[in-house]
């Protein structure tokens, strides 16, 4: 847990610093309101104890001007000369709480027991929020967006099996999910099964499940994906990587909407509408023989590209907005001013990750930067390993 001290008197910021050390958390030291301020700006502390009386900038000022920059961050206010009246003030403008000087142990303690079961909490519900919380907006006004949300509203009440193509990072997952919310099996399950990441002696197991005892390691029963996904939609990502034999074996759910365990005579009768996407080109896939042409034929009765981000550049201001928006509310920061060049410069950028490289870009520059992102910003952070732009 980072904390950070703000007083004009070095020996009560001594004194905070030592009990608070002993007991584990990291301290931070300001004098005075600026050098505050400045901590706060680059460092994501925990919580703050800050004096009402000092010189220059008073305490409720430096309040008010932390809720700026981190408005999530609790703040205890501390004076020698305290009154009914001035606590009153201090949190009505926001302060967690406040304590007189003489500062007694147990109450500081406790007060910075209580503000890290508060952030644990705010975090907690920001990350059941998200979780919980509706399919973020496909975002951007390019022909090639609109065309998307315009084939999403025409197929997505229907049962067509959709393929999604693009490169790696571009979004071909949220267009699965709007796929689903749009559809009539928007209040059944959606499951994702990422076919580049489990091995390809494991996937007939997960998308089909296994019976106890099939094979070394199956302890106890199985529902398998399709299983899973019965009467809502099955997103199948990266299916240009799955193994020919689990190819072989979708074919055959797809034409007659039964499965059967690994281990298991029985069929089980399945009700999925199945999403696919590939950042694979499947016809060359196809000639080479690594991917079966029933199947490409199959799952792709409707086919939906999504484009590189450097074919949608007019969306990168949009983009940009949504993302700081979104990455601030998170952080519980004050949201930084982007300047036009900064979006300029961000537009001629080579974006070889798309969407996603693109949003960890934003994310680092506004962690870096100050109150304002410039054009000098986005060349200083955007490649940080050095690479062309």
């Amino acid at each position: 847990m980072k904390i950070l001290i703000i007083d004009d008197d070095r020996s009560i910021r001594n004194t905070l610093k030592g009990i608070l050390e002993y007991e584990k958390y990291s301290v931070s030291l300001a004098g005075n309101g600026a050098d505050a301020l400045q901590l706060a700006r680059q460092t994501a502390f925990d919580m703050a104890f800050c004096d009402i009386k000092m010189e220059g900038m008073d305490g409720v000022e430096v309040l008010e001007k932390l809720q700026a920059i981190r408005p999530d961050l609790p703040v205890v206010m501390i004076s020698g000369h305290g009154s009914i009246d001035t606590a009153v003030e201090c949190i009505k403008k926001g302060a967690y709480d406040y304590l007189e000087k003489p500062l007694d142990l147990n109450r500081i303690l406790i007060c910075v027991r209580n503000a890290g079961e508060r952030a644990h909490l705010v975090n907690e519900t920001k990350n059941l929020k998200r979780q919980i919380g509706k399919t973020p907006e496909i975002i951007g006004a390019s022909a090639a967006i609109m065309h998307i949300r315009e084939l999403i509203e025409r197929v997505a009440p229907t049962d067509a099996r959709v393929l999604i193509t693009g490169p790696s990072g571009t979004g071909k997952e949220l267009v699965a999910r709007w796929l689903h919310e749009k559809s009539r099996r928007a209040a059944g399950p959606f499951i994702e099964v990422n076919c580049a990441a489990i091995p390809g002696e494991l996937i007939e197991s997960e998308l089909f499940g296994h019976e106890k005892g099939s094979f070394t390691s199956a302890i106890k029963q199985h529902k398998g994906k399709f299983e899973q996904a019965h009467g809502g939609t099955l997103f199948l990502d990266e299916i240009g990587d799955m193994s020919p034999a689990a190819q072989a074996k979708v074919l055959r759910v797809l034409q007659e909407n039964r499965i059967t365990r690994i281990g298991s005579d029985a069929d089980l009768s399945v009700d999925v509408r199945v999403v696919a996407a590939t950042n694979k080109r499947l016809q060359d896939e196809m000639e080479r023989g690594a991917f079966r042409d029933d199947l490409y034929h199959r799952i792709g009765v409707i086919i939906i590209h999504v484009p590189a981000l450097d074919e949608r550049r007019d969306d990168i201001p949009l983009l940009a907005d949504f993302f700081i928006t979104q990455i601030c509310a998170d952080y519980g920061r004050a949201r930084p001013v982007i300047t036009a060049d900064a979006i300029a410069r961000l537009q001629g950028q080579r974006w070889k990750g798309n969407i996603r490289e693109f949003r960890n870009v934003i994310e680092r520059l506004i962690i870096l930067c100050d109150k304002t992102i410039t054009e000098n910003d986005v060349e200083r952070y955007a490649n940080p390993a050095g690479g062309p732009g």
